[in-house]
């Protein structure tokens, strides 16, 4: 193992049992022969501010924060960068020159796994309906825009968290109401749901894909389990589909590389190991 010292890092949220973030820190950490660790800590809401006070402190060199701490990040951080000024959270924190920094990795992530599993998708992609309209909503939404996507809709079951979504992005963004979605997806060459319906353990997303246009492609960023029924239903229709599971492969390397000190690199073993224990607690279900 390479560096004297031990550094660690870690991810933080409440809860944080389900996070598969230590099985990707810990691969690359193997892989590349690097003295370091990285654990999951479970931070209430009410703990957040005292532990992000202690990131950069001692040995603890940085954190991923995922939910419900993203926006508080955002707000305790001393410097931020573009992409988490845009985006308005943060999920990646490091100390630099005794000012607490954060970064929000998730649109990079998003626009890289559509990449990898959609390749050219920027081609045809003028028009995307994106459900959900929290945290990861507002990364997805940045990674839209800065890719060119002409026009982005936003759906939400809570219509005023929507409608301040899209008023406040641009002339780019319009609220659309959730009721009215099912009859507008035969416009858009992108579906994006960013909710939590689908995911193990949640209630399904139940949408009628049969309107939307054989060239569409459909992409869910929940990844328990791998393939949400919304993929399925998009499967059998033939469109082109992305998971989630990429994105938060992807979204980890920038943090990873400011932490350790390398870029790391998302490999096929690296997505086979992190596939087999999410189909290994999802009692199968891919």
């Amino acid at each position: 193992m390479t560096g004297a010292a031990r550094l660690r890092a870690c991810v933080t949220g409440w809860p944080i049992s389900h996070s598969r973030s230590p099985i990707i820190h810990g691969y690359w950490l193997n892989r590349h022969r690097i003295n370091g660790s990285y654990e999951k800590i479970a931070t209430p809401p009410a703990d957040f501010a005292s532990f992000a006070r202690g990131v950069g402190v001692g040995d603890l060199r940085g954190a991923n924060v995922t939910v419900p701490h993203k926006e508080a990040a955002f707000a305790l951080c001393d410097r931020v960068t573009e992409a988490a000024r845009a985006i308005g959270a943060v999920n990646t924190l490091w100390r630099e020159d005794g000012l607490l920094w954060g970064d929000n990795t998730d649109a990079e992530g998003f626009a890289r796994n559509m990449e990898e599993e959609a390749p050219g998708w920027r081609e045809g992609a003028r028009s995307a309906l994106v459900l959900g309209a929290g945290g990861a909503a507002r990364a997805i939404l940045h990674a839209l825009l800065s890719s060119g996507v002409e026009r982005v809709a936003i759906a939400n079951r809570t219509p005023d968290r929507a409608r301040a979504l899209a008023e406040g992005a641009g002339s780019r963004v319009a609220f659309q109401d959730w009721r009215d979605v099912e009859t507008k997806l035969g416009e858009v060459d992108l579906l994006v749901n960013t909710t939590s319906l689908g995911m193990s353990g949640q209630s399904e997303l139940a949408l009628d894909i049969s309107v939307l246009a054989p060239r569409a492609i459909v992409a869910d960023i929940v990844y328990v389990p791998l393939r949400t029924a919304l993929l399925e239903q998009a499967l059998r229709r033939g469109h082109r589909v992305v998971g989630g599971l990429g994105m938060l492969l992807h979204q980890a390397a920038p943090g990873f590389e400011r932490w350790f000190g390398v870029r790391p690199v998302v490999t096929p073993d690296l997505r086979a190991l992190v596939e087999a224990d999410v189909i290994a607690h999802t009692g199968g279900a891919r």
